[in-house]
């Protein structure tokens, strides 16, 4: 099973690419060095929630946009990795985790 750092490395990579850019375009336009960004792409990094919306703005994306990796595994997976996650986060995350999931479903 792929981990969700993974998965969203995937994402990013796969939004970046859409348009074309190098990793180097994108970092230049975060203010980030490439290496940071080519970590985050290889699922290496725990990105920060500013970083997560550095990235949505310079790839003009919808925040949600980035986690909506669905379509880059199956549904196995994804309810695989949604069960892991449930199990490792304490009830305070877990609880805003519902309610993301919430507003993402209306």
């Amino acid at each position: 099973m792929i981990a969700i750092k993974e998965l969203f490395g995937i994402r990013v990579r796969s939004l970046r690419r859409r348009k074309n850019w190098t990793q180097e375009y994108l970092s230049e336009r975060m203010d980030i060095s490439s290496n940071y960004l080519s970590s985050i792409e290889r699922g290496q990094e725990n990105p920060t929630f500013d970083m997560l919306i550095k990235l949505s703005d310079a790839l003009k994306a919808d925040l949600w946009e980035l986690f909506d990796f669905g379509h880059e595994v199956g549904k196995k997976d994804l309810k695989g990795i949604l069960n892991k996650f449930i199990k490792e986060i304490d009830e305070e995350k877990l609880r805003l985790a519902i309610k993301i999931l919430r507003a993402m479903a209306r």
